[in-house]
């Protein structure tokens, strides 16, 4: 039974998980299945009204909600613009939908939006990140946060990166990941070459006998610099360390050789952020 709420609205009380329109919030937490159905059938899942709001705010499309009875209130307001669906439905039930409790209330199935070109969000950057075949999701979510908190400009992603739409994603970066400029880069390190010719000096972090401090290469930074950050466990490919303008590396102390990668991208860009 459904009933109409706000201007638009149309939120739709159920009792089984029977409705068609309910496949975008079945299995959530099949990391597998996710990977592959989402980004093929063009959406993106945001949880909690925190998150949701800033995907409106961010001018991405609604296509339906999940949400616990005492959330809808909370969430009528910034709904109210959309015909979209509202399911509301008691919290053993949605987790037998999902794979989980809805501790933080809603969910929201979106619609991802066009991804912009290299050139474009090249264009007037100064501070860039690229991110090599990280594949945490978690690890993706904590590094966008970092870029919007220390500001840096976009974010470029390899195709084997994991997907920084992703739910865990998206909730590690407290919705950041919808406010920061990202694409992917079809070809890397090949891609690197579209870098150099946007005037971006490449610098890898990285271990290495020949790498500078991070702190002498800040101390000196280019106008333009494309941080590039590896996967977990083995770092950048040497294909992309041959690629690199400079190498540069984190000091460290007491027989610790590196950072996780997310800690070592906020270190990198506060310690190259814009003055």
């Amino acid at each position: 039974m459904g009933q109409t709420l706000g201007a638009l609205i149309h939120v739709i009380r159920i009792d089984d998980l029977t409705d068609d329109r309910l496949g975008d919030f079945a299995n959530l937490t099949d990391v597998a299945l996710r990977r592959r159905s989402e980004p093929a059938g063009g959406l993106y899942i945001a949880e909690s009204p925190k998150v949701i709001a800033r995907a409106l705010a961010a001018g991405h499309q609604p296509r339906g909600v999940l949400v616990l009875e005492q959330w809808l209130t909370e969430l009528e307001p910034l709904l109210d613009a959309y015909d979209v669906p509202v399911f509301v439905g008691e919290s053993e039930l949605l987790e037998g939908l999902t794979g989980f409790n809805l501790h933080r209330g809603a969910l929201a199935s979106m619609h991802r939006p066009a991804l912009p070109s290299v050139s474009e969000l090249l264009k007037d950057a100064r501070r860039v990140v690229v991110l090599e075949d990280v594949v945490d999701h978690t690890n993706v979510g904590a590094i966008f946060r970092s870029v919007a908190g220390l500001g840096a400009d976009a974010v470029l992603v390899t195709p084997r990166c994991a997907d920084p739409l992703y739910r865990r994603s998206v909730r590690v970066s407290m919705g950041t990941v919808l406010q920061v400029p990202w694409t992917r880069i079809a070809d890397w390190p090949q891609g690197a070459e579209d870098l150099r010719a946007a005037g971006f000096h490449i610098a890898a972090l990285a271990l290495a006998d020949d790498a500078r401090s991070l702190d002498d290469f800040a101390s000196d930074a280019p106008e333009r610099v494309a941080i590039v950050l590896g996967t977990e466990g083995d770092g950048l490919s040497r294909a992309a360390l041959e690629a690199a303008d400079t190498i540069v590396t984190i000091p460290m102390l007491h027989g610790v050789d590196s950072l996780n990668v997310a800690s070592a991208s906020a270190v990198a860009l506060y310690a190259l952020r814009v003055r």
